[in-house]
């Protein structure tokens, strides 16, 4: 599987939960909107998070009966492992300027 596939309010999350240990969803939510600047509603996040969980992307289990937690998957692991690679083969380490 490859992260191609994911839209980006699937592929952030990646991100999030892989700097966790377990994050709730609200945990992830909160990180998310810290590093857009705007707000993302349940209604949008949720459904991508189980898209996530549905795809074997990520692991979820409950805290308690209102709250989950989030964890990675192996496949996940390796799927955004692979992305950084190839972000890496376009992204050159400094950028060089224009002038």
């Amino acid at each position: 599987m490859t992260l191609l596939e994911l839209t980006g309010l699937q592929r952030d999350p990646l991100r999030v939960i892989a700097g966790f240990d377990r994050p709730s969803g609200q945990q992830t939510k909160s990180e998310l909107e810290t590093e857009m600047g705007r707000e993302i509603t349940h209604g949008r996040l949720y459904p991508n998070l189980d898209t996530l969980v549905n795809r074997g992307y990520v692991e979820k289990g409950q805290l308690d009966r209102r709250t989950n937690w989030y964890a990675l998957s192996g496949q996940d692991r390796e799927a955004l492992s692979a992305r950084h690679e190839w972000e890496d083969d376009y992204l050159p380490f400094e950028i060089p300027t224009p002038w």
